[in-house]
């Protein structure tokens, strides 16, 4: 997929946890879509995986058994499973994205959450939650803010909050100091993943009504 210049980049404590395997499943899953759109962030998340080696190499050597190569090999051998390495097909969406889609944008299956809205919830572990969401143009989020922190990450158009203009690739990082009415601006709907670690907080009651069954 396409690179886009990137405004709004990941924190270095998310790179680090992402190269160091500490993130949950849904954040990690917005941190490598991120990173396959973002050459700076790519860059950075490389460097990470280059000073890991560097470490790695410095370590004591640890002893092994003279066979354990020769059993490895025959333990492969009697193997009963054969992977094919297939390609995966061209998609509107990055990589890392695309089997938890299970094809393209159009392949989502999405639910209406009001006001033209949708939402597609991604299966990843119970840590946190990854959901794509569907905003039409000129349509804004409800103002709200946060308990925990929220990636998101615009795959397609374009939106605004209080604090800043997000574009595709950019990525808008909110926690609890966070209180914003995203709001997408231009022609095209916006489409977004967004992770959360904790709900959201709203404002109007109503929102918080419907909460519960909108799982945010």
């Amino acid at each position: 997929m396409t690179t886009h210049t990137v405004k709004h980049h990941l924190s270095e404590d998310l790179i680090f946890n992402y190269a160091t395997g500490r993130l949950p499943e849904a954040f990690n899953l917005a941190v490598a879509t991120h990173i396959s759109m973002c050459d700076t962030c790519r860059a950075a998340a490389e460097a990470y995986d280059v000073v890991g080696g560097q470490l790695l190499e410095r370590q004591e050597h640890v002893m092994v058994e003279e066979d354990s190569f020769s059993k490895t090999m025959a333990l492969i051998k009697s193997s009963s499973q054969t992977f094919i390495e297939t390609q995966k097909p061209k998609t509107d969406v990055p990589e890392p994205l695309y089997d938890y889609i299970g094809g393209s944008l159009k392949d989502v299956k999405w639910t209406s959450i009001g006001m033209g809205a949708k939402q597609c919830i991604l299966k990843t572990s119970n840590q946190a939650t990854a959901r794509l969401l569907y905003i039409p143009s000129g349509q804004a989020m409800p103002h709200h803010s946060h308990s925990g922190t929220e990636l998101t990450l615009v795959l397609q158009g374009a939106f605004e909050d209080e604090l800043n203009r997000f574009n595709a690739g950019d990525i808008e990082i909110a926690d609890q100091d966070v209180h914003h009415t995203p709001t997408v601006i231009g022609d095209q709907d916006c489409i977004c993943l967004a992770v959360t670690d904790a709900p959201l907080k709203f404002d109007k009651f109503l929102h918080r009504v419907v909460q519960p069954f909108l799982k945010f």
